[in-house]
């Protein structure tokens, strides 16, 4: 998810950032109380940005990137039981800077005239800071989720912590990213996926079913008319996934299909744009399908929304703007903030000859941790078929 890249993460610093004096707030409820528009405007100054597009080394680009304000690694995913019971997750882990790295170590991550920055491996494990072992430049925040459709019940929650003492933080090779005991971790050419909170927990393995796609131009994903006002960003768009899914007092044996979007940026939304809309699916054609719509304060789409059509060789064709069109045909509203959100669309790509109908597989899906958004399994019919997961941030502000 392609999300705005700052977008989320820098509105969690605006809610968790007072948990950063602390070891751990992830048994602390969090609650939404920052708009997306308020949050970007968080100074910039001192980190570097993207301006054009760069080599994406790998593992190297793996892990984290200190230079920049916000990154994430984002995992959601659709999952059955032999039975066909159908479970939807979501683990994402958000590292957000508190302050500009040390005077001195910053470097533009590309030049204007984009030429490449050599890339290295780094880690946040060790203190970033000055004085106290507890000092650090970096939080570190998470979100899970498990949607039991058969249930009827959407289970969210946050944890935040410092990258300090092995708290939290993220590493290259091997991979490794976590916070406190929620982790994605390599497992030889897999990534095992681990969170429990109470009695919900997903113990994952996830594998890259396709290359990576890198996601607008060569990587970098332009999301508005200023100079760096974009995200380095790539995606694994479709991961044979298995494991177990703890629902109470049930564990479930479960298989399916993941996704995972990886960013990182210096950025903000573009003057005029209210939040977006993220669309991620998988076709049972083989295709995948990765769309967002920018929404102006009108409600119109801004002119940097954009896309990409993966097809079955995992070839990637970039989308703009005009070629996708999307219709929201129910809404829903919030029992528990009355924001009222799209529910249901029609997405078409003409060029594509996609007409595709989209429905939540439960209406309630609401995230409120640390901010406040709609993220969740969805079901795809229309000329293809097939399953995914959506994204509705800036509704209801």
């Amino acid at each position: 998810m392609s999300r705005v890249v700052v977008a989320i993460a820098v509105v969690v610093v605006a809610a968790a950032a007072a948990f950063a004096l602390w070891p751990s707030s992830g048994r602390q409820p969090i609650q939404a109380t920052v708009a997306v528009r308020e949050a970007l405007a968080e100074d910039r100054e001192g980190f570097a940005r993207g301006l054009a597009p760069r080599p994406l080394v790998f593992p190297e680009d793996h892990g984290p990137h200190p230079d920049f304000r916000t990154e994430w690694w984002y995992y959601t995913g659709n999952l059955t039981t032999t039975s066909g019971r159908h479970v939807g997750f979501q683990l994402t882990f958000f590292r957000v800077a508190l302050s500009p790295p040390a005077a001195g170590s910053v470097r533009a991550d590309m030049s204007s005239s984009g030429s490449a920055a050599p890339a290295s491996p780094r880690s946040s494990v060790a203190p970033d800071a000055p004085g106290s072992a507890w000092a650090t430049r970096q939080l570190y925040v998470a979100h899970f989720a498990v949607t039991d459709t058969a249930g009827s019940r959407f289970h969210a929650v946050s944890r935040a912590s410092r990258a300090a003492l092995g708290l939290a933080g993220a590493q290259a090779s091997p991979f490794h990213v976590w916070v406190e005991r929620w982790s994605a971790q390599a497992d030889g050419p897999a990534t095992r996926l681990r969170a429990q909170e109470g009695d919900v927990a997903v113990d994952l393995t996830v594998t890259p079913g396709k290359p990576v796609v890198l996601q607008g131009d060569r990587g970098l994903s332009r999301k508005g008319p200023e100079p760096g006002n974009a995200s380095l960003y790539y995606s694994f768009t479709r991961m044979p996934a298995r494991g177990t899914v703890r629902l109470g007092g049930e564990t479930l044996e479960v298989s399916g299909e993941a996704w995972m979007d990886r960013e990182w940026s210096t950025s903000a939304l573009g003057a005029g744009v209210e939040g977006w809309d993220w669309f991620a699916l998988q076709l049972d054609d083989g295709r995948e399908l990765m769309v967002y719509r920018l929404r102006r304060r009108d409600g119109t789409a801004d002119p940097f929304s954009a896309g990409t059509l993966v097809a079955p060789d995992g070839s990637a064709r970039l989308l703009a703007a005009d070629d996708v069109r999307v219709e929201t045909l129910a809404r829903w509203t919030s029992p528990h903030s009355a924001a009222r959100y799209p529910a249901r669309w029609r997405l078409g790509v003409p060029s594509a000859d996609l007409r595709l109908e989209i429905e939540p597989r439960l209406a309630d899906q609401e995230l409120r941790v640390g901010t406040r958004y709609w993220e969740g399994a969805v079901r795809v019919t229309g000329s293809a078929a097939g399953h995914g997961y959506v994204e509705l941030v800036g509704y209801g502000e």
